[in-house]
């Protein structure tokens, strides 16, 4: 059991660092994002890809140990938390401390990743609201009203403001 319990405390320590550098790179991400460099979001993303990929590995791994765990202290492993370890481990301190203390680092990590994603989540949002915002105003900028030119049969001349309706200007 204290070979479990020690593997299942080296993992977190490694799952606890992996999203430490999850989040190093969100926060990286916040200024990309309002400056609007493409080419730095696309790297800090396949950045983070790779260690969401070692975040998975060290899940599984995680998972496997508590299947352990929960087979030698005969638990349902599907109910069986973290939180519950610590309280089994009463009798031995220094793995509860351990445990604990890794637990809660974790958790705050994993909370200030949650805050960090919901800010870039607003800033995208505000892009993707500003994009749109410029999309409507040269539709609507292609969409402008004919001039009032008549001709001798009151039959309208009119030509539309701006550019040809309906053409694509690359240099815009």
């Amino acid at each position: 059991m204290a070979s479990l319990m020690e593997s299942l405390i080296d993992n977190l320590e490694k799952e606890n660092e992996a999203y430490n550098r999850l989040l190093k790179l969100s926060m990286e991400k916040t200024p990309v994002i309002i400056s609007a460099d493409l080419d730095a979001l696309a790297r800090i993303t396949d950045d983070e890809q790779g260690v969401v990929n070692q975040i998975n590995a060290l899940d599984r791994k995680r998972q496997d140990n508590m299947k352990d765990i929960a087979n030698v202290i005969n638990k349902d492993v599907d109910s069986l938390k973290v939180v519950d370890l610590i309280d089994i481990l009463k009798g031995r301190p220094a793995e509860q401390n351990r445990l604990a203390e890794i637990y809660d680092k974790l958790r705050d990590t994993l909370a200030q990743m949650k805050r960090v994603n919901e800010q870039n989540k607003q800033l995208i949002e505000s892009s993707l609201e500003m994009v749109q915002f410029d999309m409507n105003v040269l539709q609507a900028y292609k969409a402008a009203p004919e001039t009032a030119n008549y001709t001798s049969n009151t039959y309208s001349a009119g030509t539309y403001m701006g550019t040809d309706k309906g053409a694509f200007d690359a240099k815009q």
